[in-house]
């Protein structure tokens, strides 16, 4: 493992300690020196220089955490939260997309449905996947199934983790635009409750495709965005070099968007990162989505539905301008005019 997280540079002092306990731990035959000194002092250092780094991540950092690629994926979460899952297939239209895993199961002994986008773990996995960018029939799949919990009273959970929705011709024919507007419109009225959360890359229409729920939850190195970083350095930098300064400028990881209202919590992820205990963030995540399903299934239907409205109607705030600046636009465009 310590091999494929190397890429990223401000964990390597981490790996490099790791490397160190583990090699003192397994010493050679010929080795008679006990290192249980040593190796507790390099513990609690480990344990510093973790609380060091991952209590001090840029925006950047967190975008490349987001999409490490031992993170857990959807599949991940459900095989350690979801029991008798059964996934279902098809959008009854087209095909069935395996960017988006949709199916029933059973959360705390409580029966839901749950959707979510799927990431692979290889490049043959990724092509599969189509990397989690899902094609229209991808986001109808999704639509199909939520309806089919909201007639049998069931609450539904969502895993947001894509770059986008799938970007090609063949979408663009088959109405992706239209597919994802669909959702966000019949999502805003369903009548049972709905939880999201976002467990790695959070991209555009296709992370709030499936994404108009109740509460949204967000872990704690996630992000969520209207475009990715690079996408936003191309337009605005004409140079995809500066997705750091880009990221940084969006607002976009979970403290951010918690502070202006849009995410509901914060997941916390083991000592910052979710791909070196995805058990513990199981867990975390599991607390968090039955406590708000709790909560919101002492609602009536009309109550989640209202409740749902509300939320994303308070979501971004304006200053009204002083009349004296108002007077002054109106006497500047009346002499454009």
């Amino acid at each position: 493992m310590a091999d494929e997280i190397k890429g990223l540079d401000f964990e390597r002092p981490i790996i490099e300690l790791e490397e160190r306990i583990e090699r003192l731990k397994i010493p050679a035959p010929e080795d008679i020196i006990d290192h249980s000194g040593e190796i507790k002092a390099l513990e609690e250092k480990l344990e510093t220089v973790k609380n060091q780094i991952y209590g001090s991540l840029s925006t950047w950092q967190r975008v490349m955490l987001a999409r490490h690629p031992k993170r857990p994926y959807t599949l991940d979460y459900i095989k350690m939260m979801v029991t008798d899952f059964v996934e279902l297939h098809g959008d009854r239209a087209f095909a069935d997309d395996r960017a988006m895993i949709c199916g029933l199961g059973a959360l705390d002994g409580a029966p839901i449905a749950v959707i979510g986008h799927q990431k692979g773990r290889n490049l043959h996995e990724n092509l599969d996947r189509n990397f989690a960018m899902a094609h229209p029939e991808g986001y109808r799949k999704a639509l199909r199934i939520m309806k089919l919990a909201e007639k049998f009273g069931l609450s539904i959970v969502t895993f947001v983790d894509t770059p986008g929705a799938y970007p090609g011709i063949a979408a663009e024919e088959r109405g992706q635009a239209e597919a994802i507007a669909r959702n966000l419109r019949e999502m805003s009225d369903l009548r049972v409750p709905v939880v999201c959360v976002v467990i790695g890359e959070g991209g555009s229409g296709g992370a709030l495709g499936i994404g108009i729920a109740n509460r949204i939850l967000m872990l704690e190195n996630s992000y969520y965005s209207v475009i990715s970083p690079e996408g936003c350095a191309a337009i605005l930098f004409r140079d995809a070099s500066k997705a750091a300064e880009a990221a940084a400028a969006l607002k976009i990881t979970a403290q951010d968007l918690h502070k202006i209202g849009v995410v509901d919590e914060i997941i916390t992820e083991p000592l910052g990162v979710a791909h070196r205990d995805h058990k513990f963030t199981a867990e975390k995540i599991k607390e968090c989505v039955v406590r708000h399903l709790r909560e919101l299934q002492k609602l009536s239907p009309e109550k989640i539905s209202r409740d749902r409205y509300e939320k994303f109607k308070k979501m971004g705030s304006f200053v009204d301008a002083p009349e004296s600046l108002k007077r002054k636009e109106i006497k500047i465009r009346s002499k454009k005019s």
